[in-house]
């Protein structure tokens, strides 16, 4: 076994997740259930011929606000608001395919643009309160998501809600007005934007002066702050771009099937927790961020072929994500105590 493979296998992650794995299978042997069986069941009906579409389908909107969720975080910033800058980007793109008089090629593209500048602009408005109203960036971000969601929820309901019918949606897409999709299948070149998205956000934390000062945020703010990293503008920048990145997801689920924007719909699937829970389990690095969105994909995916064969609930991949997470963070944790710890008897 070379060095390479041993630190992998002995990284908090990979740690973090085998942990996982193995609380799982007690706890289905603890239900009655067979882990092996089980296991069996998410990875063949998540990644099956059956499956596959749906899980790169969940995983498009799973690392589109991982992403999103991500930038921030790999300067210590937490952006709690994604629901809402995604509700408002998709509410934007509903709109704009509605109503714009341009070619429907020309529309989608827009309609894409206008969702994430707005996703953008709601997201600025949270690094404002924190920059010059003392807000803390965590409650700014999450208590900006509620009059976002609502005022998304009376568009659909009320002024752009389909004639006739009893949900709370918005009328369909025109036609042509939507993502070309490979084949038969529901996975739409969203997914192309979002890994390109990825791909960016690689480069630019690998490859530019920008990249650096964003880690080195994360790792020492006042070291930064003493290279010349003013906090306040950085703080902007990486929320604009966050916002972007939500609202962006937000417009793929509109521009997607059911090719309308219906309220709840963006919100239900819990894809901005699911994205922070990605973000954080690969620290926030652009590939770890990948692996970890579909992961996640695969999770939920797989959870529910599981609950139809083997009748266990698909819950229980939420307790795998949450066993992860908790690993990961005792993981971390520990190695800085006893880092303490040798230095206090040093002394």
């Amino acid at each position: 076994m070379n060095d390479r493979t041993a630190g992998a296998l002995r990284s908090p992650i990979t740690f973090s997740v085998f942990a996982g794995l193995v609380i799982g299978a007690l706890l289905l042997l603890g239900t009655g259930a067979n882990p092996l069986t089980a296991y069996g069941e998410v990875i063949s009906g998540s990644l099956g011929e059956d499956g596959i579409g749906s899980t790169l389908t969940t995983t498009t909107s799973v690392l589109g606000l991982a992403l999103a969720l991500a930038v921030p975080l790999r300067a210590g910033l937490i952006n709690l608001g994604g629901d809402g800058q995604m509700v408002l980007g998709g509410i934007t793109a509903a709109v704009v395919g509605l109503y714009s008089p341009l070619p429907a090629p020309l529309t989608v593209v827009a309609a894409l643009i206008a969702a994430m500048a707005v996703g953008a602009a709601y997201a600025a408005l949270a690094a404002v309160c924190e920059n010059h109203f003392g807000v803390p960036l965590l409650v700014s971000s999450l208590l900006l998501s509620y009059p976002a969601m609502s005022l998304a929820s009376y568009l659909a309901r009320y002024p752009l809600k389909e004639p006739g019918s009893s949900l709370p949606q918005t009328r369909a897409m025109p036609d042509g007005v939507d993502l070309p999709a490979f084949g038969d299948s529901t996975v739409t070149v969203g997914l192309v934007l979002v890994v390109l998205a990825a791909a960016g956000y690689w480069f630019t934390d690998r490859r530019t002066a920008f990249g650096y000062e964003i880690r080195m945020t994360g790792l020492n703010p006042r070291f930064s702050a003493y290279a010349g990293v003013r906090r306040a503008g950085l703080t902007l920048k990486l929320m604009s771009v966050s916002g972007a990145l939500a609202g962006l997801t937000g417009a793929l689920g509109v521009l997607s099937f059911p090719y309308r924007f219906v309220d709840g719909a963006l919100t239900a699937p819990g894809y901005t927790w699911t994205g922070l829970t990605a973000a954080l389990l690969a620290a926030a690095v652009p590939l770890g961020t990948v692996i970890a969105s579909f992961f996640f994909g695969v999770l939920q995916v797989g959870g529910l072929a599981m609950e139809r064969t083997t009748e266990v609930p698909r819950e229980l991949t939420q307790v795998l994500q949450a066993i992860v997470i908790v690993f990961l963070a005792a993981r971390l944790r520990l190695p800085r105590r006893a880092s303490r710890q040798k230095k206090k008897a040093a002394v």
